[in-house]
Parts: C-alpha cells; structure tokens; sequence
C-alpha cells in the first residue's frame, strides 16, 4: 500500500544519517575524535528532526500506515522486497529512539571524555542506532530481521567496548549467544509464514491472520516463535540473564540499549504482529504468564543488588515484563504507551547512575551515600525518574502504569495480583537505591589505583562534586520527558494515534480510566516508599536482620534463583563442552572436511581414469558422441516425455 504522506526519501533519510556517521567515522575519523563525537551527533540530530516530521504527518493520518516498497529480488515463488513502513506506532518509536540517542550522545561527550577509544564508541553507537531505526521502518519480515540481527551485533560491540577487561567480553558474549537462542525462533517464524502463507510483508501477514487463511496451530506457532525472538531481546524470563551482565559496558550504552533500542525491540516486535496474539488465544496467554513471571522475576532480584546499575538492570528486566503483560491482555496501546514513558524516565535513571560514578569511581550503593548535597542537579533528576517509575501520580510512570494494572484487573485477577505486589517492590527497591546513594553519610567512593592502567576514571571520589553540564542538560531534559510524557494519555489521544497502527478488526475496547485502581496503584507505590524509609533511613527495620530472618529466600534471590549456575555450569561447560561441542567438531572433522577431502580425491580419481579416453582418435570420439544419443533416446522414450 502506499498512500499520500511524508516522502519516503524522508524515512529513508532518518535510516541514512547515523549509518553515514558510522561509515565516515570508521573509515576517516577514528584518530579525530571530537570531530567523529560532533558528526555523530549532528547525524541523530538530523534523524531527530526528520522523526518529528514524519510524526507530525503520521499525526494529520491518524496513525494509519503508508508504506512504500520495491522489488529486490525474485527466484521462482521467492519474492523479496526492501521498504519502509510508517504508521502511529513507528511514529513514536522514531521519536523515542532518535530522542533519548541524541540526549545520550550529547551526555557521552563528558562521560567519554579521555577514553582512549572515543572514536570507535561513537562509530559504534551510530550503528547501532542505524540498525534499531532500520528494525522499526522495516515494512517485512525479512528487512526487519536484518536490522534485529544488526542490533544483535552492535549490542555485543557496545556491551564489550572496553574488551581488554575479562568480566566486559565475557558479558558481550554471553549476550550474543543468549539472544540468538531466541532469534532461531524467529527464525523459524519467518520460515513458517512464508511455507504456509506466501509472504513476508507486514500488511499482507495482518490480512492472513484477519481472514483466517492461517490455521489455529500454525498461528499459535508463528505467534511463539515470534515470542521467543521478543524472549530473548527483551530479556524475558528466563533468557534474562544477559542484561545485568551488560551493565560491563560503558553507562551511556546501558542506558541507550535499555530505554530505547535492543530490549525495545521485543516488545516493539510482539506489538507490531498483535493481530497474531489477538487471533491465538493459546500464544496470547503464554506471552501474559511469561510477562508476569519476568515482572516478579526482575523486581524480586532487584531488591537484593548493592550495584546501582544492576538494580536498575533488573529493574528495566520486570518493567519489559509489564509490557509483555499488558499485550498479552489486549493492552496493545498500553503496552506501547509503558514503552514510551519508560524510555524516558530508564535513561534519565541509567545516566544519572553514570554521574554518580563519574564523582565516586563506584557503581556499588554501600561505599554512596550523602551524595544530594554535593550533587543536587543529578540528585533531584534521579529522584523524578524514580518517582516516575514508581508510579507516582502525576508524572509519566503513573500513567502507563495504572493502565496496565487496569487491563490487567479486567482481563485476569491473577495477572493483577502479580503485577501490583511488583509494583510495591518497584518502589522499595528504586528507594532503598535513591536512601543508600544520596541521604546518610559520603562512604568515600571507590578510590584511585594508581597502578590500575585500565581505569577510566579521573577526579578524586574522596570529594565528589556534580557532573559538567554536557552530562547535566541532557539530564534536565530526561527529567522533563519523565514528568510530562505520560500526560499524553489523558483524552486517549495516544491510544488512538498507535491504534491507526492495528487493523481495526484486531483491536479491542479498552477499559474506561478508573479511579480506584487509579488510587490502589499509588497506595501500593507510597506503601513501597514508606517500607524504603523505614528500612534504609530511618533504620527502624534492620536490613541485616530481615536477611537472616529469611535467610533462605536472600539466598535464592542473591544466586539469582541460580539460573546463572545452571546456564553457565550444566549448559556451557557441561552439556556443551562435554556433548555438543564433540559432536560438532565431530561432524566438522568427518563432514565438513571429509565431505572436501572427498571431493578432491574424486577429482583426482576422475581425471586419471578419464585421460585415458583422450585418445587423439575421431572415430573414438564420434562412437562415444553416438552411444550418447542413443541413451538420451531410450531415457526419453521410457518416461514418455
């Protein structure tokens, strides 16, 4: 379909600049640092610009969808096509990725100052926003899974930045090979729809499942499969376990992947094919009852972290829960609406992390404290992205957040339950950060080691001070987006711009605004808050003793439910090293290799029996030429053909 809008030069524009920064920054500005960190931001800069008109467009539409492809490639029923796609819901996804990528770049200017490897940071973030802008403009199956295997590979680049630390390249590999687990389901989504429907396109996949062309098994299959690429991207339970770990890269990166780009992408994924969960009752509980379990999961493990980064890790791990959750109970625009607001709020959190540890040399929450008085600007920002996640009315969190416990209420009491307790958990755990980091006494940072070449580190923790204002402004403005995003709600303004996304026919009515669970939701928050001050301020609970009390649940919770054990130890080193490893190189050893061995001995064998029939003699080669033709004539006339 392509219907009157913004041009596509436009939308193939947005994809173009950040990829051109990449190219000129890794082929000419590596050694010229500032200059590759300004034309990288003057590239998102661009995207951002561009992203605000096609929204502003989209806007004028509806939110319907126009899209504009073109024949790339034919082999018999095989037909590929390359196109860009544009409705309400790429609308905001292009205005959260190149918004929140440009503040993060803007803040990496200070973060990223005297890296050593400033060029190629830049030169990989811009790929990185590359593929992600690629992924949400795709208009089939195909180009959008070469942009979500890009943002794979630009996760593992960015995550071990810093390769020449062990614990850096192992996180990047761990999440490398943890996402590809689930890409094969994708992978083999995409092979499903196209044996048994034909196509890749986007429209012509919502018309398949719209029209029942698709059978109820084959649609609960596409459905899962396309789950488990979303399981593994976006950090579901239980492929989790790669995203705490990626905190190793630099924080910048942790907040860019995790506000508005890889884990993103897996709910933008199951939001894209909703008619699908909407048509498959059996898929559409799976992804609600895995989304629940990973919102326990994550705001369970988050309770027990002393690294700031990992809570808010955990903490990013139980909100993509709360996505899943809302799409598997028909809240397809709350679930983009929690997208929305949580990119804002999470990167404003993950870069006020950073500011932290710019002043202390620590990420560890134990050696903080007393930091709002020397470090007010980043203090009151953290604060506001905190309160938002929480779900405190009326800044952005509370709004997104209370519609998801709506939908969640109308559709499964059960679901809601689980949702609400992890609710109170959000706000004990974002609070016992906010009392250890910022209220008490300084604990005097992580000091300097001199010897220590690898640090990046440079300033005195023992007297921490704000952070410059290329750190700062983009803070203040993360703050402004955390307060004001989710007033976008009010009206249903926004549920009917991404609405203009879905065929109509796969929609269903939401749930009227309710006050009560309006009211219960930010009871639950302050409840949460108030457990946080009187454990972590007031000390009128000792955390020490509610550890010994319940000595086995810390333990579980601190092992992380020992997932990581088992991946790590009964998977990796034991059935892989010890079976499928063997039998790889078994199979490369006697298969692969002997499958080319062969081929060149039966080469050899040929050519020496076949020499002896160049015998120079015409008569020789016109009999051969003639019991040829005989053959063929006897083939043929015994097939009939």
């Amino acid at each position: 379909m392509d219907v009157p809008g913004v041009s596509e030069a436009v939308l193939w524009a947005i994809i173009l600049c950040p990829l051109a920064a990449f190219t000129a920054i890794a082929l000419y500005l590596r050694k010229l640092p500032k200059l590759a960190g300004w034309l990288s931001i003057a590239a998102i800069t661009a995207s951002f610009a561009l992203a605000l008109v096609a929204l502003v467009d989209t806007l004028g539409a509806d939110g319907r969808a126009a899209t504009h492809t073109h024949d790339w490639f034919h082999a018999g029923p095989l037909q590929l096509s390359l196109g860009v796609r544009l409705d309400g819901l790429t609308a905001v996804m292009l205005v959260v990725v190149t918004s929140v990528a440009l503040l993060v770049q803007v803040y990496s200017q200070g973060y990223m100052e005297r890296d050593p490897g400033y060029g190629r940071y830049y030169a990989w973030m811009s790929l990185f926003i590359t593929a992600m802008l690629g992924l949400v403009l795709a208009d089939n199956l195909l180009m959008l899974f070469v942009f979500w295997e890009l943002v794979g590979l630009s996760s593992y680049l960015l995550i071990g930045f810093w390769f020449h630390k062990p614990s850096a390249a192992a996180a990047a590999k761990k999440a490398f090979i943890v996402t590809r687990i689930g890409d094969l389901g994708l992978l083999a989504a995409m092979l499903l729809i196209w044996t048994r429907g034909g196509t890749l396109a986007i429209d012509e996949i919502h018309e398949l499942v719209l029209t029942g062309a698709l059978s109820g098994t084959t649609l609960t299959l596409f459905g899962l499969g396309l789950f488990a690429g979303a399981v593994g991207k976006s950090a579901q339970f239980p492929l989790h376990v790669w995203l705490p770990d990626a905190m190793e890269g630099p924080t910048p990166v942790s907040a860019l992947i995790h506000a508005a780009t890889m884990v993103a992408a897996g709910v933008y994924l199951m939001a894209r094919f909703f008619p699908v969960l909407e048509a498959s009752p059996d898929a559409r509980e799976t992804v609600a009852w895995i989304g629940a379990a990973t919102v326990a999961v994550g705001a369970a493990l988050a309770l027990v972290q002393t690294d700031l980064k990992r809570v808010l890790a955990y903490s990013t791990i139980s909100q993509l829960g709360y996505m899943m959750l809302a799409l598997g109970v028909f809240g397809y625009a709350v679930a983009v609406f929690h997208l929305f607001t949580h990119a804002f709020f999470k990167a404003l959190l993950f870069l006020g992390s950073g500011s932290v540890n710019h002043a202390t040399n620590t990420f560890d929450m134990r050696r903080m404290g007393g930091l709002r008085t020397v470090m007010p600007l980043t203090f009151w920002t953290f604060l506001i992205g905190t309160l938002s996640l929480a779900g405190v009315f009326p800044l952005a969190g509370f709004w997104s957040k209370d519609e998801i416990l709506l939908e969640a209420w109308h559709q499964n009491r059960a679901l809601y339950a689980i949702a609400a307790v992890a609710a109170f958990a959000t706000a004990l755990y974002m609070f016992r950060a906010v009392f250890m980091t910022f209220f008490g006494t300084y604990k005097g940072g992580e000091p300097v080691d001199p010897s220590d070449e690898d640090s990046h580190f440079h300033g005195d923790p023992a007297h921490p001070h704000e952070s410059g204002r290329v750190m700062t402004w983009p803070l203040l403005a993360l703050a402004a987006g955390a307060v004001a995003a989710g007033w976008w709600a009010w009206g249903r303004e926004f549920q009917h711009f991404v609405e203009g996304a879905v065929p109509a026919d796969a929609l269903h009515h939401a749930p009227a605004f309710s006050y009560g669970i309006a009211i219960a939701s930010s009871l639950i928050a302050v409840a949460g808050i108030a457990a946080a001050w009187a454990i972590y301020q007031r000390r009128l609970v000792d955390s020490a003793e509610i550890r010994r009390t319940a000595y086995p649940l810390a333990l579980l919770l601190e092992r992380k439910f020992f997932l990581d054990d088992l991946y790590e130890r009964a998977f990796a080193a034991g059935l892989f090293q010890r079976g499928w490893n063997r039998l790889v190189a078994a199979f490369d050893a006697f298969a692969v290799d002997g499958a080319v061995n062969g081929a060149g001995w039966l080469g050899m064998q040929s050519g020496r029996v076949l020499r002896h029939a160049q015998t120079g003699q015409v008569q020789l080669y016109g009999a051969a030429l003639a019991a040829g033709a005989v053959v063929a004539a006897i083939i043929v006339l015994a097939t009939g053909s």
